[in-house]
């Protein structure tokens, strides 16, 4: 067993947990064939796969690469806490909530919600932008805590 292991490259925790995963995925697609639902799935996943893969990645990527070189540049005049990651946290955080629920941010599911709960969707968007508002305002008022910290204990370092 151990030269099998050994010959896979990584440790037997790593080869079970893979296994796991692989179990899991097919339970999943054994539930999802049962239910009916197999081609509208299989359809889903094709659409994520080439809209994340082809269109997405490469835009925010560019976008991640534009702000680091901005932050970069500022940086280098002054030195502080780097601004690139109180950007990145909440922008991914925001993106995650608007991917999870764009049905109802975006009121593509109206119809459907408002049959399976009786309410509208209406009030998704105010409170997606509510929460994104707040988590770049709490990453802001950290990022600008974290300067001040930072310009406090240039000014009290001594010269050299």
């Amino acid at each position: 067993m151990s030269r099998r292991v050994s010959g896979y490259g990584a440790p037997l925790w790593h080869l079970l947990l893979l296994v796991a995963c692989f179990v899991v995925a097919g339970y999943v697609t054994t539930r999802v064939v049962a239910a009916g639902i197999w081609l509208g799935f299989a359809a889903w996943l094709v659409g994520a796969i080439i809209l994340h893969d082809l269109v997405l990645y490469p835009v925010y990527s560019a976008a991640d690469a534009a702000t680091q070189a901005l932050t970069r540049r500022a940086s280098r005049r002054t030195p502080r806490p780097a601004a690139i990651n109180h950007l990145r946290v909440p922008a991914a955080l925001s993106g995650l909530l608007l991917l999870v629920w764009f049905p109802l941010v975006l009121r593509g599911a109206e119809r459907d919600y408002r049959g399976a709960v009786g309410l509208s969707t209406s009030p998704y968007l105010a409170r997606w932008l509510l929460i994104t508002v707040v988590l770049f305002g709490v990453s802001g008022l950290l990022y600008a805590v974290r300067r001040g910290a930072s310009s406090r204990a240039d000014r009290r370092a001594p010269c050299v």
